[in-house]
């Protein structure tokens, strides 16, 4: 029996301060085994002294929350070594991204990401068709999401064959993995719009240098 999983963050809040909203999904095949990429990355963090602690973008970059007490340098090296990770998995994903300016309401962001994940679902169709069931998980953080996901998926896909689950990033790489993907992705809109801040451009460089560490290895990844 083959299964697909789906992981899904977002970034940015319906509402808030953010110029933008992104939405990640990331996308693995349950049969590819994870155990001995992941074991080497936990190495890796021992090796280097670093602490184990489950990936979040924003609070990493900004030492908010669970990364509080450590210095920059700590935590430009923990995301660093999580991106290395990243490179590793054997995962696809697609980010949606959009100005919230241009979707004054809730039941704008719905319909529109709605449409976008269906359009995305279909283009990849025949992938998506080779699986026998369909795993969702997501932390159940924001209900429009939720709510267009699952909408989107039930209406391309077979709904017998979609599951949905809550998922922590605590508790999985890859919903840490769509975490660390939809901050780049943001930031990289951010240095396309000149909007970075200070905290982006003392923890990616300049745009030329966030484009070469990041952004091409991981838009080879994109599905």
């Amino acid at each position: 029996m083959a299964d697909c999983s789906i992981f899904i963050d977002e970034t940015g809040g319906q509402s808030g301060h953010s110029r933008y909203y992104a939405i990640t999904l990331v996308f693995h095949d349950q049969s590819i085994d994870l155990t001995g990429t992941i074991a080497k990355y936990e190495a890796a963090l021992k090796v280097r002294n670093l602490a184990d602690i489950p990936f979040h973008g924003s609070p990493c970059m900004n030492g908010h929350d669970e990364y509080e007490n450590l210095s920059l340098e700590s935590r430009k090296s923990m995301f660093v070594a999580f991106f290395v990770l990243l490179q590793h998995l054997p995962i696809r994903y697609r980010t949606f991204l959009y100005k919230r300016k241009e979707l004054p309401s809730e039941q704008a962001f719905v319909t529109r990401m709605r449409k976008d994940i269906i359009m995305c679902l279909y283009d990849e169709l025949e992938y998506f068709q080779s699986f026998d069931s369909v795993k969702i998980y997501y932390d159940g953080a924001q209900a429009i999401v939720r709510q267009s996901v699952r909408g989107a998926v039930e209406y391309a896909l077979s709904k017998s064959g979609t599951v949905f689950r809550t998922a922590s990033p605590a508790e999985y790489r890859l919903a840490q993995a769509a975490d660390m993907i939809c901050t780049l992705e943001l930031t990289a809109q951010k240095y396309r719009a000149h909007e970075t801040t200070r905290t982006d451009e003392k923890f990616f460089g300049n745009a030329g240098a966030f484009k070469n560490n990041y952004m091409k290895s991981l838009k080879r990844k994109r599905l």
